[in-house]
């Protein structure tokens, strides 16, 4: 599993399926080699620590689909954490869908 993990976390650069929410936190999955990973990261010094949910669907090797949901909490600074992982996928059906909410700053 590591392989594929570096695999995923080399191709995330790359990869068009990239999600961005509120400027404030910047989100990239990738479904490949019987596994699916999405890594994000706190990109806006300024704003405050953002709760986040996901909704990302994939398929399966014997051709069903699964939605899968999460949610996660992300602190300012925070860079390339893994918050979905997870085997028995072959590709994603979709981009990854990631809204964040933060206290507001002045």
């Amino acid at each position: 599993m590591n392989r594929i993990k570096m695999v995923c976390i080399a191709t995330l650069a790359g990869y068009p399926g990239i999600a961005s929410a509120e400027h404030a936190v910047s989100c990239g999955g990738v479904a490949m080699l019987g596994a699916a990973q999405l890594s994000c990261s706190h990109v806006e010094p300024k704003a405050s620590a953002q709760l986040c949910t996901f909704s990302w669907s994939l398929h399966t090797p014997n051709g069903d689909q699964r939605i899968v949901e999460g949610s996660f909490l992300i602190a300012p600074g925070t860079s390339n954490i893994t918050v979905y992982q997870a085997s028995g996928f072959d590709s994603a059906l979709s981009n990854p869908i990631v809204v964040c909410r933060g206290k507001e700053t002045k």
